[in-house]
């Protein structure tokens, strides 16, 4: 099989799709001072840093970066952000990770931060992969795949040629 054919994001096409999303943040986000941007360890964080260079050159909201812990084989575990709680206490908040798979990190994710009273929060995924467990969805994504459970998406975001593949 060519490899070629398993790739659904070439770099390019990621930068397209985090320029847009970064847009849509902006316009749902246009009359706030600043607005937390918390990527999950370790692509969702590589991410949310690609989206706040982006917002910082396209708005005058200032972008501030939250990296959030998280176990992924058990998400009941402590979840912890770089940032404090009262850091992010009645703020704008997008939770952003690479893949909405099952629905589960995101979740945990949202739970976590539902602990402080928080002005507004949305989500952010590159690839939104349609096999919820959990009534999570995603409020800016980059594309949607409809993929069979056998299917697996992955995403490379080592060095300056970033792709996402679809195994």
């Amino acid at each position: 099989m060519n490899p070629l054919k398993d790739i659904i994001l070439d770099s390019n096409a990621i930068n397209n799709k985090l320029r847009r999303i970064a847009f849509q943040i902006y316009e749902a986000n246009i009359n706030e001072e600043d607005i937390i941007l918390a990527g999950i360890d370790a692509n969702g964080y590589i991410l949310a840093k690609k989206l706040k260079t982006i917002l910082s050159k396209i708005s005058t909201i200032t972008p501030i970066l939250c990296k959030i812990t998280i176990d992924k084989k058990n998400p009941r575990l402590q979840i912890k952000t770089s940032i404090k709680p009262e850091d992010y206490q009645n703020k704008s908040v997008v939770l952003i990770d690479d893949v909405l798979n099952s629905g589960t990190t995101l979740i945990y994710c949202v739970k976590h931060f539902l602990n402080v009273p928080l002005k507004q929060f949305k989500t952010a995924v590159l690839v939104n992969r349609n096999h919820k467990k959990f009534p999570v969805k995603a409020d800016y994504k980059g594309i949607s795949l409809s993929t069979s459970l056998h299917e697996h998406v992955q995403v490379d975001l080592e060095g300056k040629d970033w792709k996402a593949y679809l195994n």
